[in-house]
């Protein structure tokens, strides 16, 4: 049976690992193409190049990925480029992620698939978690406050790709019933509502997409469960060979996003993880890793994104991120990064 409660982390706790594939980027730049906007445009500035959009082994970060957004946003002839570029998304733009998708069986076994692997798919929030409610399913993004004045963007991009992907693997409209946003509605809100066909809430406390649960049972109409299969193990096989955090650290860091408390101690984990305290410790060990170093690269990595991208004061910050006082906060900042935290201020206040 479906698990009716499923919680991943699509972005590592470092925003310069180059953990994220290309997919799903062509279309952006097919859009803004028709728009008379060069390739090399979109990717200046970036340390990204146009030949790496046909390499399925290449790898960005998470910052890289948001300043190819913000190029974009810039460039842009028309607001809506983001629900634009979701638009014109086909399966082969995902490549064998969108093959393992398609050829599944069901669009449940669709769907688990893509947020076992969503960290291939290129997702911009922290963490995205899945449940159902009664006959609804609902899938919900966490870890916003991260992506400052491009959420909007990134929200369009992310969602119109997504159910384009969707309309396609299942060769009919996707059945969303209700989709949430946590931002005032731009101008262009009508192009929301054309291009998701359900009811769009602005200012929403949560962001969440909500569809009808009974699409997870429906058939794929191009299942095929050796092209299936095949594709899925070709995907494991392009996630291992990536860089970045070893199994156990991601699962301690889904653990720790999805806490009660901001950051729980290496006991609880541990318990969470199913592990007891010592083998939690030994097996980090052999990865040449400890629980306080996957902590502080979280702390490290969210008060960055704080300071590059929000007006929280420095107080704030150090609070967020699990520090009693700011001195001690400075302190640990100093020597993550061995720069200030002011240092990490934006030249130019945020509009």
């Amino acid at each position: 049976m479906m698990k009716p409660v499923k919680v991943v982390a699509p972005v590592s706790s470092d925003p310069d690992s180059q953990t994220q594939s290309l997919v799903g980027l062509s279309a952006l730049a097919a859009e803004l193409a028709a728009e008379g906007v060069s390739v090399r445009s979109l990717f200046a500035h970036t340390g990204v190049t146009a030949d790496q959009l046909e390499d399925m082994h290449a790898r960005i970060s998470h910052r890289q990925r948001l300043a190819i957004y913000r190029n974009a946003k810039r460039l842009a002839r028309h607001p809506d480029i983001g629900l634009r570029a979701g638009a014109r998304q086909r399966i082969s733009d995902y490549g064998i992620y969108g093959y393992a998708m398609v050829s599944s069986r069901t669009f449940g076994d669709a769907l688990m698939f893509a947020l076992d692997h969503v960290a291939m798919a290129g997702a911009a929030v922290r963490q995205i978690s899945f449940r159902i409610d009664g006959t609804t399913a609902i899938l919900s993004s966490q870890g916003l406050d991260t992506l400052g004045d491009l959420l909007p963007f990134a929200a369009e991009f992310w969602r119109s790709s997504t159910t384009s992907l969707y309309d396609r693997i299942l060769e009919a409209p996707f059945p969303t019933t209700r989709m949430m946003f946590p931002f005032p509605a731009p101008e262009h809100w009508r192009s929301y509502e054309r291009m998701f066909s359900c009811p769009i809430d602005f200012g929403a406390d949560t962001m969440e997409w909500h569809f009808a649960a009974d699409v997870l049972d429906r058939p794929c109409p191009n299942a095929n469960p050796i092209t299936a299969k095949i594709c899925q193990q070709v995907c494991n096989v392009v996630l291992a060979e990536s860089p970045g955090e070893s199994d156990l650290a991601r699962k301690i860091r889904t653990a720790c996003l999805n806490s009660s408390k901001r950051f729980p101690t290496a006991s609880e984990i541990a318990g969470e993880l199913g592990l007891s305290l010592r083998t939690l410790h030994r097996r980090l060990a052999e990865d040449g890793l400890s629980y306080q170093l996957i902590l502080d690269s979280m702390r490290r990595s969210l008060a960055t994104e704080l300071l590059e991208n929000t007006r929280m004061a420095v107080d704030q910050v150090a609070v967020r991120v699990g520090f009693s006082d700011v001195f001690s906060f400075r302190k640990a900042f100093k020597k993550w990064t061995g720069r200030s935290p002011s240092d990490f201020r934006p030249r130019h206040p945020l509009s």
